[in-house]
């Protein structure tokens, strides 16, 4: 029995050594510092964290009384009666907080958590003395109350209401300016802001502050405080931010009132002010419209009698004359092109002041432009004997983008005036660059004249709308006194300035300044068809929309005159009855339609639209309208109009127009190919070179290379069409039908592949379409096979040639 009780003595005593060596393991293991203290309060042992915490070491620590660890006696009664406590009442105490300087590290601030930890064999008693050194805490909240002293003792000298809340929302401090506001007493319990809103911006206030402390984000509302002074009611603008910790949670809100009521009352005043200014503007607008109107009116009503004056005027000269009579109608004409002249000057000065006058940015040639320009000139100048000098710097590009229509009518204008008023020497046109970079070209052009010159008091006034320089020389040399004026405008709308420097009886120097954009753009070849009736066109038929009977007649000479078929309506109405008439029987249709612009019962602006809304139609219109305003002009283009030609109309210029509208449908009458409704089996030449003769004025070479391109593109664009049918892939067919649809106008193929290939760009993959589709592309690709065989033969024999 000794034996068994032995041995179970030695097995206990083993789980007793075991259980103190896994207590210790883990005590050595914890991070936070602890001390084992046996009942007499001394360190019997420490963990690791507690050596490396305080800097200690085991022989400065073990088995010296806890009071004795560091630099300095810290006996507290009342921390000695609490440990000395624990063993015997099996009591415990936490957070108890104290100070004491240790060697190399210096005071601490330390938590002491205790407890008994009694050991299994039950032959000692132990304190677990737990430390957690809070030095650093302690420190970062006393700098954390310091610096909030500070900060209350700025706010206090701050205009604006400053306060802080806490991290659920309620206020916790305001400034010394929230009670000056308030009238409350800093000890005052309820400081609460939500009674002084105005009753209109409460719900909204509250709603929106705690939405922002839900959300965390930052506030700004406008509101309206109670003034206790007063009664009234004060504009504030409140803000808030939050503050956040390492961690990114809310340990603060900041925020501030600002007084904005003045600000309010200034921005009000302001907007009352804006919208009479925008009231004023609406009225000013107005009257610009009203004499826009005017002026619309008047030049309708002046130009029509002056179309059918000069109309008529040009197709008498025409006819057979004696030297007699076409004396007399040379002056009619002329008297008539002066009062179209003053006509376009005053319309002109009422675009620039409206505002309206649009400006062009287009590669073009300037040294062209400005010999074009002089070459108008030669006949007056060798009449009167003036020697015309040019200057021109070689270092301007050869081409820039601008406006030369613009620049035209500038130049037009100086020149004129030099032509005008200089009797003998000479006038000489100066270009030069003033500067260069990158992007653009900044061009002097001065125009010198050796003339009676202008005198000094006039110099200050010749750019005001109607003042001349000579008003007693008025008779002599004519004009309106609006030219300089509309050149003064032109340049000032691009941004450029003018000068003008004049003595009397010695001469004038204008001088102006443009700049222009730089391109690597070519300019558009012009080429004007020649005014002559060859018989691919002798079977153009033109619908007449018009209600003056006299000018009805003039346009029926001049289209006559063309080798044109035409009819002649009275009215919009009319026009649409007629095109809708054409579309549903093909021998009766028209190629063009020339749309006058004002007219009763439907003017052109509605006759057009419902062309093409209603009818659907693609059919070419040209206004033809004696009143160029800007507003016109936008409209006819937005409702569909393809130009505009104005009246009295120069028949050159309508002609050409009309032939550039209709060239894709232009044909002999020997290779009429392809009539409406043949289908794809051609056995007939689908190719016509009489528009591409036209456009290349038969240059043999141009026409070859032409060809050529036609040769190379034409294939691969088939096969696109092709892929993109097999893969639906609709865009690229709509891109492919795109790019070839220009071509078959060029070649002269028949108009109905054209209107398959817009078909083409319009179809949006609509399963309903897909077989109609599916069959336009094979005839493209049927006419296009045999367009290439038949060039290839005509490059043949032109290489044979």
């Amino acid at each position: 029995e000794l034996i068994v009780i032995n041995q179970e003595m030695i097995s206990l005593n083993e789980q007793v050594t075991e259980a103190r060596n896994y207590a210790e393991a883990i005590v050595t293991t914890i991070k936070e510092p602890l001390i084992i203290l046996d009942k007499n309060l001394r360190v019997k042992s420490a963990n690791q964290s507690f050596y490396r915490t305080f800097m200690a070491s085991e022989s400065e620590t073990e088995g010296k009384r806890f009071f004795e660890l560091g630099d300095r006696q810290w006996d507290i009664p009342d921390l000695r009666a609490q440990l000395e406590n624990i063993i015997p009442d099996k009591q415990r105490f936490s957070d108890y907080e104290v100070k004491q300087i240790f060697p190399g590290i210096g005071e601490r601030i330390m938590l002491l958590n205790a407890r008994e930890m009694k050991e299994e064999t039950g032959s000692e008693k132990l304190i677990l003395l737990a430390i957690e050194d809070i030095t650093d805490k302690r420190v970062a909240e006393y700098k954390l109350i310091e610096s909030e002293k500070k900060f209350r003792n700025l706010a206090d000298f701050i205009p604006q209401i400053i306060w802080t809340a806490q991290p659920n929302g309620s206020l916790d401090y305001y400034n010394q300016q929230w009670y000056t506001f308030t009238k409350f007493d800093e000890g005052q319990a309820d400081q609460s802001w939500i009674p002084l809103l105005h009753d209109d911006d409460k719900q909204r206030c509250i709603a929106a502050w705690y939405e922002t402390v839900k959300s965390g984000e930052p506030y700004q509302i406008e509101y309206r405080f109670k003034d206790i002074q007063t009664g009234g009611y004060r504009w504030f603008l409140a803000k808030a931010a939050p503050i956040k910790d390492q961690e990114g949670r809310i340990t603060k809100w900041f925020g501030s009132f600002t007084d904005i009521h003045e600000q309010k009352i200034v921005a009000g005043e302001l907007l009352k002010a804006k919208e009479l200014a925008e009231l004023l503007a609406k009225t000013a607008d107005g009257a610009v419209r009203s004499k826009q109107q005017f002026l619309s009116n008047m030049s309708h009503e002046i130009r029509t009698p002056m179309n059918s004056i000069i109309g008529f005027t040009k197709v008498l000269l025409r006819t057979p004359l004696t030297d007699k009579q076409k004396e007399y109608l040379n002056a009619i004409k002329i008297s008539g092109d002066v009062l179209i002249v003053l006509i376009n000057d005053i319309l002109d000065l009422a675009k620039v002041d409206a505002g309206k006058m649009n400006f062009e940015k287009i590669p073009f040639k300037l040294a062209d432009t400005v010999s074009s320009m002089l070459h108008l000139f030669e006949i007056k100048l060798r009449e009167k004997n003036i020697e015309l000098v040019k200057d021109y710097d070689p270092l301007i590009p050869e081409v820039l983008s601008g406006d030369p229509v613009r620049l035209h009518q500038v130049i037009l204008n100086l020149m004129s005036n030099a032509v005008k008023f200089t009797g003998k020497g000479k006038i000489t046109m100066g270009v030069r660059m003033l500067k260069e970079d990158e992007e653009k070209v900044e061009i002097e052009f001065s125009i010198a004249d050796t003339g009676i010159g202008i005198p000094q008091d006039k110099i200050s006034l010749i750019f005001d709308n109607f003042e001349q320089a000579h008003m007693d020389k008025t008779r002599v040399f004519g004009g309106t006194g609006l030219g300089l004026s509309i050149v003064k405008k032109l340049l000032e709308a691009q941004g450029g300035t003018i000068q003008v420097k004049s003595k009397l009886k010695v001469g004038s120097v204008f001088t102006f300044v443009l700049s222009f954009q730089k391109t690597n753009e070519k300019p558009a070849k012009v080429i004007e068809e020649e005014f002559v009736l060859e018989s691919a066109i002798k079977n153009i038929k033109v619908l007449v929309v018009e209600d003056i009977p006299l000018n009805q007649l003039l346009m029926k000479t001049v289209l006559v005159d063309f080798g044109f078929q035409l009819d002649i309506v009275d009215n919009g109405k009319m026009a649409i009855e007629k095109l809708a008439f054409g579309a549903q029987n093909p021998g009766d249709s028209y190629d063009i339609v020339l749309m006058d612009l004002q007219m009763p019962e439907m003017n052109g602006f509605e006759a057009a639209a419902y062309i093409r809304n209603e009818l659907h139609l693609d059919i070419p219109i040209i206004a033809l309208s004696a009143d160029v305003t800007q507003d016109d002009l936008e409209k006819s283009k937005t409702i569909g109009m393809n130009d505009y030609i104005s009246k009295p109309v120069d028949e050159k210029l309508l002609f050409n127009k009309i032939i550039n509208l209709l060239k894709t449908t232009i044909y002999p009458d020997e290779i009429n190919i392809l009539e409406k409704g043949k289908s794809a089996n051609i056995s007939n030449k689908c190719t016509d070179l009489a528009f591409l003769k036209l456009r290349t004025r038969s240059d043999t070479a141009l026409m070859i290379e032409m060809i050529h391109i036609y040769l190379d593109q034409t294939p691969s664009l088939i096969s696109a069409m092709k892929k993109s049918m097999d893969s639906e892939d609709w865009s690229l067919l709509r891109a492919a039908a795109h790019k070839i649809f220009p071509s078959f106008a060029i070649m002269g193929i028949d108009k109905k592949f054209q209107n398959m290939t817009k078909s083409i760009q319009e179809y949006n993959g609509n399963p309903e379409q897909l077989k109609d589709i599916q069959e336009m592309v094979f005839n493209i690709e049927a006419i296009c096979k045999q367009a290439c065989k038949e060039l290839e033969e005509d490059l043949t024999k032109m290489n044979t040639q």
